[in-house]
């Protein structure tokens, strides 16, 4: 289990297959949003004095790449998962865009605003967007279009999925031709239980690799975002920026492998200043 939990969900499971036998015909789009007020501490202010550096910034783990990717990786991941799944195929390459914005006294290191495009071996686009700040437009959720029409991945949060599909692509209720209805299981319970059910049976059960490929194309977003340059799969496969290098000899006691400046501001992403890494620390 890898924590991608929307691939446990009964009604995208049976949505995905209905897109992989034709329902809306052949996919020709993605889009999907994660726009929201502050979430989880990716807003961080500063330090308190007397405090561990390093402990800090693992409970504020949201604000820092080293710990958690930041903003994109630790929400964003579940929107492009679940996209690239209804696909069946990852994305190749993206380009995209993002800022930073009435920071206040935050020191963290994300942006406010992430818009990518990612791109597949096919030429279809993948929209993301993302977005944590106050008094803006709110919505989260996923979009497949295809042919023949419109299919809903998830809509106002990751359970329920409201997953349902429109002929066309005006969401009407008349243009509704398929709706899985209410949603019982629950499924960040359900990806436990179907990894202890594989246990119990023991029978196969390895999310790895897709799991690691969920990652390794959001960090993909992440960084074109922070370079504002075109980023390529291959480009990610080979990065040679290591956020935290020997981050398995860290102790309690360890100073941080990211360091704040003298006014207790962190590094952030440069686009077009800093084209090869995501900042510098």
């Amino acid at each position: 289990a890898v924590g991608l939990m929307c691939r446990h969900c009964e009604a995208r499971r049976e949505l995905h297959d209905r897109i992989q036998n034709g329902e809306i015909g052949e996919v020709t789009a993605l889009r999907a949003y994660r726009q929201a007020g502050p979430t989880g501490t990716a807003a961080t202010g500063p330090k308190p004095e007397g405090v561990s550096e390093l402990l800090w910034q693992i409970s504020k783990f949201h604000a820092f790449l080293w710990l958690s990717g930041g903003a994109v990786s630790d929400f964003l991941i579940h929107n492009i998962d679940e996209s690239c799944w209804m696909k069946n195929a990852w994305p190749v390459k993206c380009i995209a865009a993002g800022g930073r914005h009435y920071r206040g006294d935050s020191v963290d290191q994300n942006f406010d605003t992430y818009s990518m495009e990612y791109t597949f071996e096919d030429g279809t686009k993948l929209f993301m967007n993302g977005r944590t700040m106050p008094g803006c437009y709110q919505d989260f959720s996923s979009y497949a279009h295809g042919t023949k029409g419109l299919a809903v991945i998830s809509n106002g949060g990751h359970w329920p999925s409201r997953a349902r599909i429109y002929k066309g692509h005006a969401m009407t209720d008349e243009n509704v031709i398929w709706s899985f209805g209410q949603e019982k299981n629950n499924p960040y319970v359900d990806e436990w239980k179907h990894l202890i059910a594989a246990i119990r049976n023991n029978e196969k059960y390895n999310e790895v690799e897709r799991g690691a490929m969920a990652s390794l194309v959001t960090s993909m977003g992440r960084m074109a975002a922070h370079t504002g340059q075109e980023i390529t799969l291959e480009q990610m496969m080979n990065s040679e920026h290591e956020f935290a290098p020997d981050i398995e000899k860290l102790t309690l006691e360890s100073e941080s492998p990211l360091k704040a400046d003298e006014s207790g501001r962190y590094p952030i992403p440069l686009p077009g200043l800093e084209k090869s890494r995501e900042y510098v620390s």
